[in-house]
Parts: C-alpha cells; sequence; structure tokens
C-alpha cells in the first residue's frame, strides 16, 4: 500500500469535489453555517434555570459534533451513488485509485464546505471560556476520528447497496445522519438516559461515533463529571469503529463493480 500515492490521490478528489463548487456558491458557506445553527438557536431560547449555561454549553457542543457529523455520512452515501451515474467513479477506477482515497476525497471535499462552521462554534465556544488549549485539541482528535468513522461507514454501507436506487440511497442517507446526531447524547448528556421508564440507557453513548466524539468533548471541558475509565473507553471504540470500517472499505467493499 502506497501511503503517499493514497494521500495526493485524496486530496486530488477533495478538491475536484469542493473548490468548483464552493467558486459557483460561495454562499453555501453562509447557508451551512446558518442550518447548523438553528438547534442552538432553540436551545438558547427554551433552556432555563440554574442549568441554562450547562445546558447551552451542551448544545453548543452537539452543534460542533453535527456540523462535520452530519454531513460526513450523507456526503459519502450520496456523493458516492452520484458519482456512479456521472460515471465520475469509473473514471477513477479505471486509474486506478485506492478506495480509501476516493472515501476520504468525497467526504473531505464536504468537509471543506462544513469546516468554516466548525470553526466559527469552536471559536464561540472559546470566547464562551468554555474550550481551554488541551480541551481544544482533544476536540479536534475526537473529530477527526468521527469524520474518519462516519466516511467509512457510509461509503460501506453504499458500495454494499450499490444496486439500490439514488433516491432510496438519499432517503437512507438522510435518516442515518438525523439518527447519528439527534437521537443518541450529542446534543444532550447522557447522564438523561439513567432513568428511561426506569431502565438505565447509558450505555447507548459508546454505540455511535457521533456520541463517542460528544462525550469525549464533555468530559474534555468538564461539562460531565470525570471518569477516566469512560474517557478512554470513548477513545477506544471510536477509533475501533475506524479501523474495522477502513477494514472493510479495503477488503470488503464492492470497489469495482462486478
Amino acid at each position: 500500500m502506497n501511503i503517499r500515492k493514497i494521500v495526493r490521490d485524496m486530496w486530488i478528489i477533495a478538491y475536484m469535489k469542493s473548490i468548483p463548487d464552493l467558486k459557483r456558491q460561495p454562499l453555501m458557506l453562509l447557508i451551512l453555517v446558518g442550518l447548523a445553527a438553528i438547534p442552538l438557536f432553540f436551545i438558547g431560547l427554551f433552556a432555563g434555570g440554574d442549568n441554562a449555561e450547562a445546558t447551552f454549553n451542551g448544545g453548543l457542543i452537539g452543534v460542533i459534533v453535527s456540523s462535520i457529523g452530519f454531513i460526513a455520512i450523507t456526503a459519502s452515501i450520496q456523493d458516492l451513488t452520484y458519482d456512479r451515474y456521472v460515471k465520475l467513479r469509473e473514471m477513477v477506477v479505471a486509474m486506478p485509485v485506492h478506495p480509501l482515497s476516493y472515501v476520504m476525497g468525497l467526504t473531505l471535499g464536504f468537509l471543506i464546505f462544513s469546516f468554516p462552521g466548525f470553526i466559527a462554534f469552536l471559536c464561540y465556544g472559546v470566547y464562551r471560556g468554555l474550550f481551554d488549549p488541551i480541551s481544544i485539541l482533544m476536540t479536534l482528535g475526537a473529530m477527526v476520528l468521527c469524520w474518519l468513522a462516519l466516511a467509512t461507514i457510509g461509503f460501506t454501507i453504499a458500495t454494499y447497496l450499490h444496486k439500490t436506487s439514488p433516491n432510496t440511497l438519499g432517503i437512507i442517507a438522510n435518516i442515518l445522519s438525523f439518527g447519528f446526531v439527534f437521537l443518541p447524547p450529542v446534543y444532550y448528556s447522557e447522564t438523561m438516559l439513567t432513568n428511561i421508564g426506569g431502565m438505565d440507557l447509558s450505555w447507548f453513548v459508546y454505540l455511535l461515533p457521533t456520541s463517542n466524539a460528544a462525550a469525549i468533548i464533555r468530559y474534555s471541558t468538564d461539562l460531565t463529571a470525570w471518569n477516566g475509565t469512560a474517557f478512554m473507553l470513548h477513545w477506544i471504540i471510536l477509533a475501533l469503529t475506524v479501523i474495522v470500517f477502513s477494514v472493510l472499505v479495503v477488503k470488503k467493499a464492492r470497489w469495482r463493480e462486478p
């Protein structure tokens, strides 16, 4: 495996998938920032009481995670399908290009669009005193792993459902995006799941990359009471998710059509 070529091809594909669209539609950056800010607006509007600031900060962490997490898996599924129909994928396959270069290039291209919003909300967190240099590094590391995990998950799903219609895959991508961002404890703490109908569902935080990344950031910013074992477990599960689905992309995904 030529790592240097994989990285070079990844950046070339990312450029092809982002810069031309960015030049044609520069206002898309503002639209993405605005869409990401909507949940935070409602959290700030309705949060009250003694825990209002902590609730708002938890929502801000959710926005930081979703600004990248929401688009990562959607891009991997929808764009892969679109490329198949405009024959870009066939051209890339014929070069040849490693599947990791292709999937990371696709999602990195869309990451360029979401990156300004991510930085804006992160800077807002710094302004509010939520982040210090260590927690910023933890946040960046967790979001890189979260992005890689969602990208490889989306690519694996799309390639195994290669006979599914684009409309159906689009619906699947949207459902997964909302499911990965709004259902698990991303905008809210996993402590809220400790007593749901008499059951402890806090284990749900360990299942998805977005909730693991959000939990890491909450521990790093002291929004959640420190638990060293849980903190390390979130990192391990997030890293294992990346490794497992990367192996599936390399070994099992249907890169070249039968």
